[in-house]
């Protein structure tokens, strides 16, 4: 599918309404593991070992180099301190091959946070993260997921514009209610 191509799509797509999360909180979030990248750099991402450290923001977004994925991906670089500073995690999940991903997790991620390869989209199968108008991408959908492995907040518009605010909003709760 071209760049074209998806941005109709995906424009056709906001226009008709906000899709829902099928994971809902409470819900255990499914372990994965797969090929990411920071800064450039692949390597294995595991999600039960990030799970250690503290909470994860797990966010699905359609496709590297597209305007809201881009910005979306500027906006989650720009909260990556914050997030941090709250004992959480943000990995970007997409289609994308990992060739691809180096390149988007040092111009548009600013090397501030990975993203993760689902080519065969295996992940965000499991977390019903599927657009349902081209099924080969990610519809737009955020998670937080406790440190325990549930779903604490589950989030889908196709828009980019409250995915990073409201996950910071549900990590901020959840630091409040564990504080270190």
């Amino acid at each position: 599918m071209s760049r074209a191509s998806l941005a109709g799509w995906v424009l056709l797509a906001a226009c008709t309404g906000t899709a829902y999360a099928a994971l809902k909180p409470g819900a255990m979030a499914p372990d994965f593991t797969t090929q990411a990248s920071l800064g450039g750099k692949p390597f294995n991402f595991s999600l039960a070992e990030a799970l250690r450290k503290g909470p994860v923001v797990l966010y699905f977004y359609p496709a590297a180099f597209t305007a809201g994925c881009t910005l979306e991906a500027h906006e989650f670089a720009e909260a990556t301190a914050q997030f941090a500073a709250l004992g959480a995690t943000v990995i970007g999940v997409s289609h994308d091959n990992i060739d691809t991903l180096n390149r988007f997790s040092v111009s548009e991620c600013r090397s501030r946070f990975a993203v993760a390869a689902d080519p065969d989209q295996h992940i965000m199968q499991a977390y019903d993260a599927v657009l349902w108008l081209a099924p080969r991408l990610a519809n737009r959908t955020s998670y937080v997921i406790s440190p325990q492995g549930t779903v604490l907040y589950a989030y889908s518009a196709l828009s980019p514009d409250e995915h990073v605010h409201n996950t910071m909003a549900a990590v901020q709760k959840w630091a409040a209610e564990h504080p270190h």
